[in-house]
């Protein structure tokens, strides 16, 4: 008698990670936040921090926390890793393996330490053998990999690694590519925020393209 095929389990639904547009007025930042993070389960957003000194980026920071923590996420600013503390925030993204080598010990284990910029096979695992919370793959730079590079980096981390992947989709068009390839994150950038408009709508498609993503081609 042939032998039954055994129940896979279905993987379990990425998340989203929110993006947050560099606003220099914060009070301006923290109701779009609000908002937007209303409209979707949200695990965590990212902080871009103006160009100022240490106490006004805190001050900055902390009127922003509040709000995201409020949400139910996760509030990780991008570097800066001397302010995590006096901003109560929950971790850090770095860019590049040297960047998080340096900060990784005043931040773990008690705040998340994520990483990207991660230009290379070898980097991400360098990363993840140092104890990276996550990778992050496609953010947007001068040099970001086409998509369908991205695509592969993504899967071949989620079939062979266990520290967390991000996936970067810089359109509602990339989110379930990202999802089906096995993201456990799928990070939204600027375009949710270039219509404030439609911005809550744009999350709402976004967390329905992460529950029915397309075929990994």
């Amino acid at each position: 008698m042939a032998r039954q095929r055994q129940h896979v389990p279905p993987p379990p639904v990425p998340r989203l990670y929110l993006v947050a547009p560099r606003v220099e007025c914060a009070p301006e930042l923290g109701h779009d936040l609000d908002q937007t993070l209303a409209a979707a389960d949200v695990a965590a957003v990212l902080l871009r921090l103006p160009d100022a000194g240490e106490r006004a980026l805190i001050a900055y920071a902390t009127a922003i926390v509040p709000v995201v923590q409020g949400r139910g996420a996760a509030l990780l600013l991008d570097g800066h890793p001397e302010i995590v503390a006096g901003a109560a925030a929950d971790g850090v993204h770095l860019t590049g393996v040297d960047a998080f080598t340096a900060a990784r010990d005043r931040l773990q284990p008690q705040r998340i330490a994520g990483v990207g910029g991660l230009r290379t096979r070898h980097d991400a695992m360098l990363a993840a053998e140092r104890g990276a919370d996550y990778v992050m793959f496609g953010e947007p730079d001068p040099g970001r990999a086409p998509f369908d590079a991205i695509v592969e980096r993504v899967a071949w981390w989620a079939e062979l690694f266990e520290p967390p992947c991000v996936g970067y989709a810089e359109s509602l068009d990339e989110v379930a590519a990202l999802a089906a390839a096995g993201a456990d994150f799928v990070a939204l950038g600027a375009f949710v925020f270039s219509d404030s408009r439609r911005a809550c709508a744009m999350m709402q498609a976004a967390a329905e393209r992460l529950t029915a993503p397309e075929p990994v081609k």
